[in-house]
């Protein structure tokens, strides 16, 4: 159990971290991810008795998928509370993942992005107290300015 405790909140930092590395100290998303993920990494390369091993394993991982959260624009009116949320969500996610996706690429990206558009959807949803169709039309737009 505090296995998992551990995975999850280093879900919420790893998304949290990686936005404060790239917007606040102007380091650029791809290099702030790259960054802080390489450190992470090569602590447990180099240190793989410091935690169990399914820690070891997981940790790095999960680092990794919850900084491309932390990718995203700072335009599009996220806060530090919707990433780490965010990032709660991957980790839990990720700890209860089926092995049927084992060796299949992109597997880290595409829980990444699932994790941050629900988590950005339902807080617009609960925070505007707007309805599911003003939500969806909200993404539209969201999508369509990003996308010429």
């Amino acid at each position: 159990m505090m296995d998992y405790l551990i995975i999850i909140v280093t879900g919420m930092v790893g998304a949290t971290l990686t936005f404060y590395v790239s917007a606040q100290l102007k380091q650029g998303r791809v290099r702030a991810s790259a960054l802080l993920s390489l450190l992470v990494s090569l602590f447990f390369y180099c240190f793989p008795e410091v935690l169990n091993d399914f820690l070891t394993k997981s940790i790095p991982l999960v680092f990794i998928g919850t900084s491309f959260i932390g990718m995203v624009t700072s335009s599009a009116k996220t806060s530090y509370v919707r990433l780490a949320v965010a990032g709660g969500l991957f980790s839990i996610v990720y700890l209860n993942r089926s092995q049927f996706f084992d060796g299949y690429g992109g597997a880290l990206g595409a829980l990444a992005f699932i994790a941050l558009l629900t988590t950005l959807t339902f807080s617009e949803l609960l925070l505007r107290k707007t309805k599911f169709l003003a939500g969806v039309a909200m993404l539209k737009k969201f999508f369509s300015k990003t996308n010429p």
